[in-house]
């Protein structure tokens, strides 16, 4: 059974490979417009993550989620692609935003359908 799930993970993996990379692009986009420099954040590409599939309560169809996972196995993020094409992508930031002085960035965000990707960054208000 496990061996199915992993095949077919790695099967959904593959279909989505290259939208994948088009929502990194965008959301590294949104990184470099915050006005964060190149190497102040390095977001981790989709390969990098660990993927598996999981079953919908509500719709009972399999969803590939991967997880973005730090050297000591914390979480750093996750992807998020269901079968009907919809998709969620975050990934952790955890930085003072650049130009706001008030303001910190805790992720950075996309979703949409199919090739159809919004993005954001997640703002919080810095603690006075």
């Amino acid at each position: 059974m496990n061996a199915v799930i992993s095949n077919g993970a790695s099967i959904r993996k593959a279909m989505i490979r290259e939208l994948s990379q088009k929502i990194f692009r965008h959301m590294c986009g949104e990184v470099h417009k915050l006005g964060f420099a190149a190497n102040d954040v390095k977001l981790r590409v989709p390969d990098q993550a660990v993927y598996r599939l999981e079953r919908g309560p509500a719709s009972n169809e399999y969803s590939l989620v991967g997880d973005w996972l730090d050297e000591r196995g914390f979480k750093l993020g996750t992807l998020l692609f269901h079968a009907d094409g919809t998709f969620f992508v975050e990934q952790d930031i955890v930085r003072q935003h650049p130009r706001k002085a008030k303001w910190f960035v805790e992720a950075v965000s996309a979703w949409g359908r199919n090739e159809k990707i919004k993005v954001e960054a997640r703002l919080i208000p810095m603690p006075e």
